[in-house]
Formats: structure tokens, sequence, C-alpha cells
């Protein structure tokens, strides 16, 4: 990415985050556990208590979330030892999602008053800031998958280099798992002949480089994943979550934690869940179990208006519908939340196909509904301060 706009974007988001969550760290930094536990040579973590989610299994604690800001966070752990702030991490990973979305707009051309709306409304119309300023071991995989899609979108739109991609492809998929399921549309948009945007016709020339490098990644972090299966589980499956689900009393002690009877259920968090209204102050009371996107972040609906070029938009919306799938058939809607924290998997796509929708001007009812995202995720981020989180 070029130094300019990015980097100024990515600087201000960080420490606007930083603020927003009052400089504090999180109670629930499952992945600094897991980070010292690394650096131990070991995969189990030392379990403080019931507050940290971790898996019992034979006899010891594991985090069943992506690994990867545990590794982001070996460096400082190595240091600071288990005082290490994971939020601070949480905040970094947000300033790179908003730089990359600066340099997304403007490499898809976009102008720069439009490009300061559309990522001004990703920061603090949807729940990254909410996720980030918190840094919990939940919300801070949201950013980081965030973060690193909207880094293999940028390299896609760019140069196209296989092996960057997959590598940014493998960490957001390592931060959240739904996200393998978009690295098929990666590898389409790798082969196809036009840089930005691509076209559906393949150019031969250049399908063997970009593949094998794409390939070759991936198949090293696969060799990995299996590896640390292994040694967690003793097997190169991953059932984690699996087995968290036979245990959690909100699941089933048998089968899937995906099934199509919990769609029902999804569609009605993500679209009509609305907030609690009281008498007294602060009148809206937040579910603690979130908000559908309709009533938080209702700008997202001006993805539906982006039309060309054709293969990019089919593209991000085949990424959009494959990535938020599992979250529409899991047993939950991600709880203790405000907004609805799942759909930061899939929202990159959607903001690059605002953004296709904007290149030419962003009407003014778009703007309104952006402002209104503004006050409604902002409230939240208020909320969770001065009524859940104010004393730490």
């Amino acid at each position: 990415m070029k130094a300019r706009g990015c980097v100024t974007a990515g600087i201000v988001a960080t420490l606007i985050t930083l603020i927003a969550g009052h400089f504090r760290t999180t109670p629930y930094n499952n992945y600094v556990l897991l980070a010292g536990a690394l650096l131990h040579g070991h995969t189990w973590i030392t379990w403080p208590g019931a507050y940290i989610d971790a898996l019992a299994y034979r006899g010891q604690h594991y985090v069943i979330e992506g690994p990867v800001p545990a590794l982001l966070l070996l460096p400082y752990v190595a240091i600071a030892g288990t005082a290490a702030n994971q939020t601070l991490l949480s905040a970094i990973l947000c300033g790179v999602a908003i730089g990359a979305a600066w340099e997304l707009g403007e490499r898809l051309g976009l102008q720069r008053t439009v490009n300061v709306w559309l990522t001004a409304f990703l920061l603090a119309g949807t729940d990254l800031l909410w996720c980030a300023m918190l840094g919990d071991v939940w919300f801070i995989a949201h950013v980081s998958a965030a973060a690193f899609t909207l880094l293999a979108l940028v390299e896609l739109c760019g140069k196209r280099r296989g092996w960057l991609v997959a590598l940014w492809a493998v960490a957001a998929a390592g931060s959240r798992f739904s996200l393998v399921l978009a690295i098929p549309v990666y590898a389409a948009l790798l082969i196809a002949a036009d840089p930005v945007p691509p076209s559906w016709r393949v150019d031969m020339s250049r399908m063997r480089a970009a593949l094998l490098g794409f390939a070759g990644v991936l198949v090293g972090a696969g060799a990995l994943y299996v590896a640390y299966n292994f040694a967690r589980w003793g097997t190169a499956a991953d059932i984690g979550y699996t087995s968290w689900y036979h245990q959690d009393p909100a699941g089933s002690p048998t089968g899937s934690p995906f099934r199509l009877q919990y769609a029902g259920y999804e569609l009605w968090s993500f679209f009509v869940q609305r907030p609690d209204f009281s008498a007294a102050f602060p009148w809206i009371r937040p579910s603690y179990s979130g908000i559908a996107l309709t009533w938080t972040s209702p700008a997202l609906i001006y993805a539906l208006w982006s039309r060309k070029p054709r293969a990019f938009v089919i593209a991000m919306w085949a990424a959009t519908v494959l990535v938020a799938l599992p979250s529409f058939l899991y047993y939950v809607n991600g709880f203790a939340q405000y907004g609805m924290r799942h759909a930061l998997d899939f929202i990159p796509f959607l903001y690059v196909l605002m953004v296709l929708g904007a290149r030419e001007r962003l009407p003014v009812w778009v703007k309104v509904l952006i402002a209104y995202s503004f006050v409604a995720s902002l409230y939240g981020v208020w909320y969770w301060n001065v009524f859940l989180r104010s004393g730490n």
C-alpha cells in the first residue's frame, strides 16, 4: 500500500479505538494466555477460571478460536508475559482494517470525500469499533479477520500476487474460520485477466504463477493447521467448536453446531431483533444478545445498488453469501454483543460493493443512513462503556 491516506486513516482509527476503550485491557485475554502457552511449548492454557471460555479436554483447557491473534501477540507476550494488553493489538488491527479500506477506495476510484464517508462508516457505523475497543477474545477475532480480509481484497485490486493473497486469506481464516469459504472466490479472481476490476476471462499466461504461489501458501498453512489440531486433540480435524457445542447448555450433547433448524433464529437476529425501551434513562437498552443490522447498520443496504463491473460484483456477492452461511446456521447468534458481531465476517465484501456503487457519487439518502448508523453504533460503544465495562 502507498504510504499516503491509508496510513493516516489507519493511525486515526487506532487512536480513536484506544480512546473509545479508555486504554483498558480486557479481562477476556484468551489469546494472551494462548500465546504464553505456545511460548512454553504446549497448546493448553493455564486456565484462570470459568470467566475464560476454554474447552475442557483430557484434563486441560484449550482456546477453540482461531490462533492467528495469539501468533501476532507472541513477541509482546514474550516480553510482557500475561500482563500484555490484548486490546492494544485489537486497536492496531482495527487501524489496519481502516487503512486497507481507504486504500481499496483509492484503487477503485472513489473521490476523497466519498472515501471519508465510507471508511468512517466501516469504523463507526458497524460493529468494528465496538469489537476493537473491547478487545475480548471473541471480538478481536472478528477485527483480525476483517483486517486480513481487507488486505487480501487490496492485493486483489493491485498486483494480485497469489502468495500474498493466500497469506492474507489464511490469516483471516485463522482468525475466524468462516473466512476459509472466501478462498475459492479469491482463486477465481486471481486467474481473471484484468487487474482492477477483474473480468471472468481467464489469463492463461498468468494462471500458473498466480495459482502456484496461492496453492503453495495454502498447502503450507493447511499442514500447520493439521499439526496444531494433532497437538490439541490428537486428530487432524478441528473438533473444538463441536466439543464446545456438546458441553454448552445452549447446545446439544450430540450432533453439529451448524443446523438448518437454527436458521429462523439467526434470520430474526440479523434482520428483526430490536433493542428494548424503558421509561427510565437511558431509555434505549440494547438486548444482551444483540440488535439486528436493520437497526444498527442500515447503510449496508447500499451494497444492493452495486451493478458494475458485473464480474466483480458477482464475486463479492458470492463471497458474502459463502462466508455468511455458517453464521446463519450456527446455534447462537454471538450472544453478549451490541449489533450482530458475526456480520463482521462478511461485511468487508459488502463494503467493496458499497465502494463500487459509490464510484460515481454517494446519494444523499445513503449519507443519511450512514449518519444514522454512526449514531446507532456509537450508542453501543457508549452504552457498553458506561453500563457494562465501566469497572475495567
